[in-house]
């Protein structure tokens, strides 16, 4: 599909030297849109003209429906990729990626994704709306690698959105001894795990020397000089080293200390003016009327079974008289609920929350029970609520692990099968220990400091590209 520009004025396409268009490039997902959205949407407060963002036309309506000061013009970049879309999963993908053993989860990742022919779509979409556009300045998230391709081989200054741990974009420079990414090893290490580790590392390089993977490996050559794209860009580093700066949204205490790159920037949290919201259907108001609830959301990708959705059917009931529930639970996984009148009355499904950083900003909420997502994970804990992870697939074991070093979090024993002894266990200390409050309400503050949306505006409409 032809890349498609929403209508504009005639005076905003005119090309003059007084012009400096901000384009933000992301993926549909929410994980990687979210945070770029709520950045573009700042700038828009802020009555930053000649805003672009160029998305998948799943998120056109995100877009067009921003309503500040200046508007942000839709930019398409065709439908989505299957492959790069995890909703949209066979459930043969999803168990392999969702599997317990890290690093056939992460095996079964990089074979679903690492295809060049995806990105060819996006690539030349992009660069079409580039040719449209003529940005200044690109903000592109980390894992849009054609967007950082398309900038490097146009010599367009950009930087980078990372929504998860900044170590995850230096896997090949870290130290021997880091825990890898995907590893869901702690920094503090037995000598069993170091061992394990540089196996795990061992085996992330040796993956591309299989003779599949080198035949991949040949036809990316091949896209990249079809399409043109600039040599420096094929470089492993490139999207680091050449960023003008890399907008990471952790602060470090979450993350293990390493030697930090001059131009990458730790943010904390992207978090909007609150309330998002404010008409919820009532959902404020019985949030008021509990003393103490424990969020339940498992994130936009988690398929629970009928067999977990029953485990924490009885967790629930085992803190009735104890704690209130919300849980957040997809509609097509309803399914698997007993009947209304057999429900315990501590508990409040919704399918979707109008906002759940609202949900997470209020008093009444105590425990964010979550699958570790690099947005989740962060986003409670800026709130200064602790966690209780049960961590998904590939990145959420690295937060889970750190939110346990860092204090502010306990992660599930069993997270395969939701074992409700386990569960009720970790969310019963997470609630009454008073050290889980102290340390998250710490790092709250800590993110706040940090600077978080505020802070990102200013770092975009300092870029020299726009003087």
């Amino acid at each position: 599909m032809p890349p498609v520009i929403q209508p504009a004025t005639a005076e905003v396409l005119i090309v003059t030297s007084s012009r400096r268009p901000i384009l933000f490039v992301s993926s549909p997902e929410s994980g990687l849109f979210n945070s770029l959205f709520t950045i573009a949407t700042e700038l828009s407060r802020r009555g930053v003209p000649d805003l672009w963002f160029a998305t998948d036309e799943k998120r056109r309506a995100d877009i067009e429906g921003i309503n500040e000061d200046s508007p942000v013009r839709f930019a398409s970049l065709g439908e989505v990729v299957p492959e790069f879309s995890s909703p949209t999963w066979d459930d043969e993908t999803y168990r392999r990626v969702t599997q317990p053993s890290r690093w056939k989860a992460h095996r079964a990742l990089v074979e679903h994704t690492f295809k060049p022919q995806l990105r060819v779509p996006k690539y030349r979409a992009l660069d079409a709306v580039v040719d449209e556009v003529k940005p200044a300045l690109m903000i592109i998230d980390s894992v849009s690698f054609f967007g950082v391709e398309v900038a490097i081989t146009r010599k367009i200054p950009f930087m980078l959105s990372v929504p998860f741990l900044p170590s995850n974009l230096f896997m090949t420079s870290l130290r021997s001894n880091f825990p890898s990414a995907h590893s869901g090893l702690s920094l503090h290490m037995s000598f069993a795990q170091r061992m394990a580790n540089r196996w795990f590392k061992i085996r992330k390089v040796a993956m591309f020397f299989k003779p599949s993977m080198l035949k991949t490996l040949g036809a990316f050559n091949q896209v990249r000089k079809d399409l043109g794209i600039a040599p420096e860009a094929a470089k492993m580093t490139a999207r680091t080293d050449l960023a003008e700066q890399i907008l990471c949204f952790s602060v470090t205490g979450l993350e293990y200390p390493f030697p930090f790159p001059d131009n990458m920037r730790l943010l904390g949290a992207i978090v909007p003016p609150l309330p998002e919201a404010p008409d919820d259907g009532g959902l404020s108001r019985w949030l008021d009327a509990r003393d103490s609830v424990v969020y339940m959301g498992f994130g936009t990708v988690t398929r629970l079974t009928a067999d977990q959705v029953r485990s924490l059917v009885e967790v629930v009931r085992r803190l009735e008289g104890r704690h209130d529930v919300l849980w957040k639970l997809p509609k097509d996984q309803q399914q698997f609920l007993p009947p209304d009148g057999e429900l315990p009355g501590n508990l409040r499904i919704e399918s979707w929350v109008p906002s759940q950083l609202d949900v997470l900003a209020h008093p009444n909420v105590k425990v964010f029970f979550t699958h570790g997502g690099g947005n989740g994970f962060h986003e409670g804990i800026y709130f200064g609520k602790p966690l209780v992870v049960r961590p998904l697939w590939i990145d959420c074991y690295d937060q889970a692990v750190r939110g346990a070093d860092s204090g502010v979090s306990l992660t599930l024993d069993r997270p395969q099968t939701f074992d409700v002894d386990d569960v009720v266990d970790k969310l019963t200390r997470v609630l009454n220990e008073a050290s889980f409050h102290e340390r998250a309400r710490h790092f709250a503050q800590v993110q706040r400091e940090a600077g978080g949306l505020n802070t990102a505006a200013d770092l975009i409409l300092g870029s020299p590209a726009l003087k």
